[in-house]
């Protein structure tokens, strides 16, 4: 049944699982959800122009345009596996904690400097994400780059089955998603599914010689490793981070915009892979130095008289911190920090809150807004915190703030963007 879905595939390489986005001479495959079944859109998405409608329920099928499956997904997931069998392309994913997504599009950009790429676009990196980007590949793609997420243990390993990557690196371990993989030791083990795929395989690792849990996940691995020391194989200096980071290879300065040490590690890894596939190293630089953050990560805005670091995008107690930490270094006067609540921490939630608040409080910032139902039931005697429970109280009570630097992060669910409205 593969194959003869892939002949199809080959003559309408367009794929769909949204039936609001029909294209003409498309694929839609009829997944389902929670609260959705694709099943009952297939007949619409052919009579809005899909070629053909993959659908996994008999009752469904209503013409030779129909083709019934046992498993929309997994059919949608196997075609994937067989066309990047047929590639016969190099790919690289990446997973990780925190940075995932920016350390992808920083990849990309270096990378598309010298090959014909295709990478995962946005953060469609799940079960579904990455099959999608492995069918967005064509003869055109020189080299494959593959996001992939995860919120429990086996899912890396299962997304490695599907793109089969040559290359893989994980920028951190990270306290995220520690509901599904019970506590840091599983967001270890879970993440680093991806170097056990590569080193069944005899596959490649780029590794971050300065991160030790990296390297000790690396030990018996084929690895390339960049970092702060001469002994790697590609030594990459941290200059600063006041605001945006800089950072040297051979003397050669690169001037990034994007803000906050803990960028750095990605940066180095864009330089690093653009490195080893021999891009210039011009236009190595010249890639880092053009790209400019967007939806809500790490951006810098200003506002009437206001500066902000919005970094809204996602939160979890790793990257809270480390924005925590850069923020209080900044040099400028009346900086202002909303956090929002983190999602997805189990019962490890209560305590993480509570440590934020505390670790917050201890830093050169002069007035912390914390907000959410998780933030709520936190203590603090220290007047430089100020706790709302939820966003509405917030925009009630919204201060008047001019002149200030304001960093702005919280989990997505939070949609801490909204503050801008408030400026």
């Amino acid at each position: 049944m593969i194959q003869e879905l892939y002949t199809i595939f080959q003559k309408y390489p367009n794929i769909t699982t949204d039936s609001r986005k029909i294209t003409p001479n498309c694929i839609f495959f009829a997944l389902k959800g929670d609260n959705f079944n694709g099943n009952k859109y297939a007949k619409d998405a052919l009579e809005k122009g899909a070629a053909y409608a993959i659908v996994d329920e008999k009752e469904y099928v209503t013409s030779e345009q129909t083709i019934l499956v046992n498993d929309a997904l997994e059919s949608l997931q196997k075609l994937a596996n067989y066309h990047r069998k047929q590639l016969n392309i190099p790919i690289i994913s990446l997973t990780g904690s925190n940075g995932k997504t920016t350390t992808k599009e920083l990849i990309n950009a270096v990378l598309s400097k010298k090959f014909n790429t295709t990478a995962t676009k946005g953060n469609l990196n799940n079960h579904i994400g990455v099959p999608l980007t492995l069918l967005s590949m064509n003869s055109d793609t020189e080299i494959g780059i593959v996001e992939m997420g995860a919120n429990h243990k086996r899912e890396i390993a299962f997304l490695s089955s599907i793109a089969e990557p040559d290359y893989g690196y994980i920028t951190n371990f990270g306290k995220a998603h520690l509901e599904g993989f019970g506590g840091i030791e599983g967001v270890i083990i879970g993440k680093s599914e991806l170097y056990d795929y590569l080193k069944a395989s005899d596959k490649f690792i780029f590794v971050n010689g300065d991160d030790t849990k990296q390297v000790e996940r690396t030990q018996d691995a084929n690895t390339y490793v960049f970092g702060g020391s001469d002994t790697y194989d590609l030594s990459i200096e941290f200059l600063t981070a006041n605001p945006m980071v800089s950072c040297a290879v051979d003397g050669k300065k690169i001037q990034s915009q994007l803000i906050g040490s803990y960028n750095f590690s990605n940066i180095a890894a864009a330089i690093a892979i653009g490195t080893y596939f021999k891009v210039n190293s011009d236009d190595i630089k010249e890639a880092i130095e053009a790209y400019i953050p967007s939806n809500n990560r790490s951006q810098i805005l200003t506002k009437n008289t206001n500066k902000i670091i919005l970094d809204a995008y996602n939160a979890n107690p790793t990257s809270m911190k480390a924005a925590l930490d850069n923020f209080s270094d900044l040099t400028d006067t009346s900086k202002i920090a909303f956090l929002g609540d983190m999602f997805e921490l189990g019962d490890s939630a209560k305590e993480e809150h509570q440590f934020i608040n505390d670790y917050a409080a201890s830093l050169e910032i002069e007035k912390i807004y914390l907000i959410g139902e998780n933030f709520g039931i936190t203590n603090s005697t220290n007047e430089k915190i100020v706790i709302h429970s939820t966003f509405e109280s917030l925009k009630e009570n919204f201060p008047a703030l001019e002149n200030s630097t304001l960093l702005i992060k919280g989990s997505r669910g939070m949609a801490l963007e909204r503050i801008l409205e408030l400026l």
